[in-house]
C-alpha cells in the first residue's frame, strides 16, 4: 500500500497481520537505501506485525526531483504521517544506521507517547563521531585503498575506478563481511535513491559532505525515557566503543555487540540478532509504554 506524506507517497508493507504483539515499525538506513535489506526481520512477525516502508526518494516510493525534501525534519514528518495513517498508536521502533538518527529525532521532536521500545542498530547519533571512526578504520586499510580515497577527496573525483574499488574494499570489511552479499542487500542497493544519499550524507560512508554533517544528538539522549537496545558488530562502522558511549547516555539502555560481524550484523548473524531483538521487545512490551 501507499501512504501520502509531505512531498509525495511512500510504499508500506506489513508482515504478520493479526499477530498478537505490538507492531514493530522498521526505519531503514542510507539515507536512501530501501527496506529490502531488512527482510530478515520478517521472522519477528511470528509474535507481532512488522511494518516496513521505503522512505521518500528510494525503493518503490515516489522519487521527487526536489533536494529540499531531503531533510531530517521532513523525514520526521514523513514518519509521523506513516504512523498516523497505519493507526500505530502503540508500537516499537527499530532503526538501522540512518534510521537510528530518524528514530531519535522523531522521539525528541514528536514525543514518546505510545512507543514501548526502541532498537537502534548500527547507530549514528553523531555524524562527526561516525566520520572520525571511519577515518580510524581507513587507517587500518591497505595502502592502495588509502591512497585511492585520498586522491578522490583531493580532486573531488568520486567516479574513478580506483575510488570505487577502494570503497568496495572498505564496505567488505565494515559494512557487510559476507561474500557474496545477500540478495536482499544487493536488491536494496539496486533500488537505492542516490540523490537522497548524496544530498544528506555524501559520496561515501567516510566522506560526509551532506546536510547531516553537523548532526549530533548525543547531548539529547538523556531526554529519552523508554526501554532501548543498542546493537552493533565488532567490525561495525558504528564501533562498539562509540555505541557503548551512546548507551551510557540513555538511562537504562542495553547493548549487544555481535562478534564476527559489521554494520549489517542482522544479515551476518541473523539468528543471534533476531533472538536478541525478540527477547528485548517482549520484555519492553511487558513494561509501561513510553511516556510523552
Amino acid at each position: 500500500m501507499f501512504v501520502d506524506v509531505p512531498g509525495g507517497r511512500v510504499y508500506c508493507r506489513t508482515v504478520g497481520h493479526g499477530a498478537p504483539g505490538l507492531p514493530l515499525l522498521v526505519l531503514h538506513g542510507g539515507p536512501g537505501v530501501p527496506h529490502d535489506y531488512l527482510e530478515p526481520l520478517e521472522a519477528l512477525a511470528d509474535e507481532r506485525p512488522v511494518v516496513f516502508y521505503d522512505q521518500l526518494g528510494c525503493g518503490l516510493s515516489d522519487r521527487p526531483d526536489d533536494p529540499a525534501l531531503f531533510t531530517v525534519s521532513r523525514f520526521v514528518a514523513e514518519l509521523d504521517a506513516v504512523r498516523r495513517a497505519l493507526k500505530l498508536s502503540r508500537l516499537h521502533l527499530l532503526g538501522q544506521s540512518w534510521g537510528t538518527m530518524l528514530a531519535v529525532d522523531y522521539l525528541l521532536e514528536k514525543g514518546q507517547a505510545g512507543v514501548a521500545g526502541l532498537v537502534l542498530s548500527g547507530p549514528c547519533l553523531s555524524a562527526r563521531q561516525f566520520a572520525a571512526d571511519q577515518r580510524e578504520h581507513l587507517a587500518q586499510m591497505p595502502e592502495d585503498v588509502r591512497l585511492a580515497i585520498a586522491a578522490a577527496e583531493a580532486t573531488a573525483d568520486f567516479a574513478s575506478p580506483a575510488y570505487e574499488a577502494a570503497v568496495t574494499a572498505f564496505y567488505a570489511r565494515h559494512v557487510c563481511r559476507l561474500d557474496p552479499w545477500p540478495e536482499c542487500l544487493t536488491r536494496a542497493i539496486e533500488k537505492m535513491g542516490h540523490p537522497v544519499y548524496a544530498r544528506m550524507w555524501g559520496p561515501s560512508e567516510f566522506t560526509v559532505t551532506g546536510c547531516l554533517a553537523g548532526y549530533d544528538r548525543t547531548g539529547d539522549l538523556g531526554g529519552l525515557r523508554l526501554p532501548a537496545l543498542f546493537t552493533c558488530g565488532r567490525f561495525d562502522e558504528a564501533t562498539p566503543a562509540t555505541t557503548a558511549l551512546y548507551r551510557s547516555l540513555l538511562p537504562g539502555a542495553r547493548l549487544r555487540v555481535f562478534e564476527d560481524a559489521s554494520h549489517e550484523h542482522h544479515l551476518e548473524r541473523p539468528g543471534d540478532y533476531l533472538e536478541t531483538v525478540a527477547a528485548f521487545l517482549r520484555q519492553a512490551e511487558a513494561g509501561p509504554p513510553g511516556r510523552p
